[in-house]
């Protein structure tokens, strides 16, 4: 028996005996053990990574470590590092691979730990009176460089912040004035405070936790990490610890419409002044990484500046004559990460590749292109030694970890697959398909069949619409909108990757903007003819159609002009007006960007694909979607759509969540939704 399938027997058999199967669940979902932050010791022989476990009654999560032995190949299962009660994140090895960092929150701010890769208990490296946000240790293990979120004029004493902010908590004054935009952003309104990097020595065995440290970036007035997504992959130091390298957007009155994003080399003893090492580019310049000897910096640089979606290139900096050069021009894909190899003569990325996110070598001399991993897709890689570790996900599977060798042979798992941890469950069987969509180009979907599917019958479907609208429902797995869900009720699942859909190619991600209920719809037309000739298995006249955020906005252009198919709509989060839209989201590079210029500016732009424009023409029910800390589609256009239907008379419902933003996060929220969702297809198209 091979090795892999014995290290899946003994994986198995902690788990639970399998019941009678059924499909998966809104609860399983929720419930499913998450693996992540795969992470290498320095010399590949050791595995360590986070899994998360649900605490559905508490309405929360918490995350532990576990640590697997490579070499020995014992196939007992990873071993928990932390202490039980610890709810940790972001694992990283010392320089000499004996150490284990991380962050945790157990005993008040999320500050920085160590535990010994052998074991024991965790030990407080730093006490400062804010979270420690993010941080990379020193090339030679002596100091920590970290974000903190705080006032710019407080600098590094960061109790002048913490007090600061806990007189505005007892003040009995709520008001605050703003003189600029970006008042919100994503879920939360501006407090003054900046995430800003900083640098601290790290405590010897037995002393105290580190209590200062030198600000290194008090200069620039910008966010390190970017908010509100980014994370340590902004920032690294030089391999001779001098200096760090950090992406950042200076802020000002252009921050909210505004993707320039630059490098800066910062001094890590907070003396020289900040560096613009690409002042040239006014787009989005974006991870940082140092060849091992320290002269060349890779990054990756899109070069239309306002356009969020445009293509990453992979680029080199010699930072002796400061050349640089694009690696792979020709190579139409945007890389989302890069880690170059040992000798620096190839970067190991991840990038979407038609429905799919592989793992690629890229010769950094040729500019070759080769495609190590695939089947699914990439959320996280890392190279060590001789060993490749990722974690990867398909429509079936969940996340789940493997290593392999340099060159992606040898995989073998390291975790279960969903099934594996389910093994009552049964996931429905899926597959890609293509067809001639909008201006004769080939565009692809996937088709997923009900758990329970038998042939001969017809089955009815859940037409998925993703966002972004520069996004992709591709071969991947997701906590939020998983096909997996309907098809565990029954419903078979069609999704289309539509005209502005990514991993296509820049050229097809470009056709959305100004095109919103243009070619994109009739892709999605097309698309369900197309699905509905070669599966005999749909029952097309039984159908809902179902979106969020560009996705929702589809739902309610479908409302308008295409309602003939549909028995049923669900829009989450969905753009209602367009014009309002332009004026009432955060992050104003998006919408100008995708109309060409501002509402003023432009304003048939605006109105061009507006649904509310065809409001007259709706008939179909719809269930809406709205979270009150939304602010990339905030709640007023979901409670117009809502007015809309319900001045109509149009058999409809609102779902509205207090405390969830763009995404319903909260476990017993997310159940909610699910059962709301399932109820509202049942209803209409039956079970």
């Amino acid at each position: 028996m091979p090795r892999t399938a014995l290290l899946t027997l003994c994986l198995l058999a902690a788990l639970p005996v399998a019941a009678d199967a059924r499909g998966l669940e809104a609860r399983d979902l929720v419930a499913l053990e998450r693996v992540s932050s795969p992470t290498l010791s320095p010399d590949g022989r050791h595995l360590v990574f986070a899994q998360r476990s649900i605490d559905f009654d508490a309405n929360s999560g918490t995350s532990a470590l576990y640590v697997r032995n490579l070499v020995t190949r014992d196939l007992a299962p990873p071993k928990r590092l932390t202490p039980d009660g610890w709810n940790v994140n972001s694992p990283a090895f010392s320089p000499d691979g004996g150490t284990v960092y991380f962050l945790s929150a157990k005993n008040g701010a999320q500050q920085l730990y160590a535990i010994p890769l052998a074991g024991g208990t965790p030990r407080q490296l730093t006490g400062f009176a804010t979270d420690v946000g993010t941080y990379h240790v020193s090339p030679d293990g002596n100091r920590v460089a970290f974000s903190a979120s705080v006032f710019g004029d407080c600098g590094a004493d960061f109790a002048c912040t913490k007090q600061r902010m806990d007189a505005r908590k007892d003040s009995k004054v709520s008001g605050v004035v703003y003189d600029q935009l970006f008042v919100r952003h994503w879920d939360t309104w501006a407090d003054g405070t900046r995430n800003r990097l900083f640098v601290a020595d790290l405590p010897a065995q037995g002393a105290k936790p580190a209590s200062s440290a030198t600000a290194v970036s008090a200069a620039l007035d910008g966010d390190i990490p970017g908010r509100p997504f980014g994370g340590a992959e902004d920032y690294t130091w030089a391999p001779d610890g001098r200096s760090l390298v950090a992406s950042v957007k200076v802020a000002g009155r252009e921050e909210p419409w505004s993707t320039n994003f630059d490098l800066y080399r910062l001094d890590a003893g907070g003396g020289a002044a900040p560096v613009n090492l690409t002042a040239d580019n006014a787009a989005w310049d974006a991870g940082p990484v140092f060849s091992a000897d320290g002269g060349t910096l890779f990054y990756r640089a899109m070069k239309r500046p306002g356009f969020e979606a445009d293509r990453y290139a992979l680029m080199a900096l010699d930072l002796a004559s400061g050349e640089r050069r694009e690696i792979a021009p020709g190579w139409d894909r945007s890389p989302s990460s890069l880690q170059p190899s040992a000798d620096g003569r190839a970067l190991y990325v991840a990038a979407q590749d038609t429905g799919e996110y592989p793992l690629f070598r890229v010769d950094v001399a040729t500019g070759e292109v080769t495609r190590l991993v695939g089947g699914g897709s990439v959320s996280a890689f890392e190279v060590a030694g001789e060993t490749l570790v990722y974690s990867r996900n398909a429509i079936d599977t969940g996340d789940v970890i493997h290593v392999a060798s340099l060159d992606g042979q040898g995989e073998r798992a390291i975790t279960p697959t969903a099934a594996e941890r389910l093994p009552g469950v049964d996931f429905g069987a899926f597959e890609q398909f293509s067809f001639k969509g909008a201006k004769g180009a080939t565009v692809h979907g996937y088709v997923v069949k009900p758990s329970n599917f038998e042939e001969g019958r017809e089955y009815p479907v859940a037409f998925l619409i993703h966002g972004g609208p520069q996004g992709s429902f591709g071969n991947g797995w997701s906590y939020r909108w998983n096909p997996q869900t309907y098809a565990g009720q029954g419903y078979a699942v069609v999704m289309i990757d539509f005209h502005g859909s990514t991993g296509y190619g820049q050229a097809y991600t470009d056709a959305i903007s100004g095109d919103w209920g243009g070619a994109p719809l009739e892709d999605l037309q097309k698309g369900w003819a197309a699905a509905q000739q070669k599966y005999a298995f749909l029952d097309g006249d039984n159908a809902c159609a179902l979106g969020a955020s560009y996705g929702g906005y589809m739902v309610n252009w479908i409302a308008g002009n295409w309602n003939g198919p549909w028995k049923c709509l669900v829009n989450h989060n969905g753009v209602f007006d367009t014009r309002s839209m332009g004026l009432v989201t955060e992050e104003l590079w998006f919408t100008e960007w995708e109309n060409g210029g501002t509402v003023f500016d432009n304003p048939e732009a605006y109105e061009r694909h507006n649904p509310a424009r065809h409001i007259e023409k709706w008939r179909v029910p719809m269930l809406v979607v709205a979270g009150q800390n939304d602010f990339r589609v905030p709640i007023d256009q979901s409670l117009s759509t809502f007015t809309a239907l319900q001045r109509q008379g149009i058999d409809s419902k609102l779902l509205y969540f207090p405390d969830e933003n763009h995404w319903v996060l909260k476990p017993q929220n997310s159940v909610l939704w699910h059962d709301t969702v399932n109820a509202w297809l049942k209803q209409h198209i039956g079970p």
